[in-house]
């Protein structure tokens, strides 16, 4: 079985898990807060960053380095498409999340609306977070409503890791109590709903997500 060390609600953790349950591959998850790790997480993850997984023998940083393991570990439902123009184009959409999407919705967002005041006790600023809802989440939106058109998916007719990235950091607006506007954005919030949050690898992690907020 393979061991994911990492907690819930970080979207990367999210993204190798939601894989994990795609291709229904058995796991554990194992705690691992990235502040102050042990000496002996770092010779897993010398960055102290999660997640990280362990297969056997193999430990392996990184949720991009993950997925494209456990593309390779179980090939079926592939998360890489096989055309090449469509394999760049995920990978593309895979960066784009762990840095655009990640700096504004983890970092602005999800971590002052809710990480901060759950379990680090620091109040919220309610006004700087309202700042990045207004002006830093709305070019990222156009961009991927742009790049939707008329398609289920954002890359390709199936679920790839194009979809997997993106969701997966789009989930925390969910928790942060921020909405896609059908209105500014019809295409992409027909798509959060419908492809990412009705998945039902997607929303098995979800229900897990909640019950470890509660806790």
């Amino acid at each position: 079985m393979i061991t994911v060390y990492g907690v819930y609600g970080s979207p990367f953790v999210r993204k190798v898990v939601v894989a994990l349950e795609d291709k229904q591959i058995p796991y554990q998850l194992e705690p691992i807060i990235p502040m102050g790790v042990s000496p002996e997480y770092k010779k897993i993850h010398p960055l102290g960053k999660i997640p990280a997984i362990k297969d056997g023998d193999l430990t392996l940083p990184d949720s991009s380095a993950i997925c494209a393991y456990l593309d390779k570990k179980q090939p079926s439902p592939l998360l890489y498409p096989t055309a090449i123009g469509d394999f760049g184009r995920a990978l593309w959409f895979e960066e784009y999340s762990d840095t655009a999407l990640a700096q504004v919705i983890g970092g602005k967002i999800f971590f002052p609306k809710v990480i901060a005041p759950k379990f680090m006790n620091k109040p919220c600023d309610e006004a700087a977070v309202q700042k990045a809802v207004d002006e830093d989440l709305p070019p990222l939106f156009n961009y991927l409503e742009e790049q939707l058109g008329s398609k289920k998916f954002l890359v390709g007719d199936q679920f790839s890791i194009a979809d997997l990235g993106v969701g997966s950091q789009m989930v925390n607006l969910v928790y942060s109590g921020v909405k896609v506007s059908e209105a500014k954005w019809p295409k992409l919030a027909a798509y959060f709903s419908s492809a990412i949050l009705q998945r039902p690898s997607f929303k098995k992690v979800m229900s897990e997500e909640e019950k470890a907020f509660k806790a």
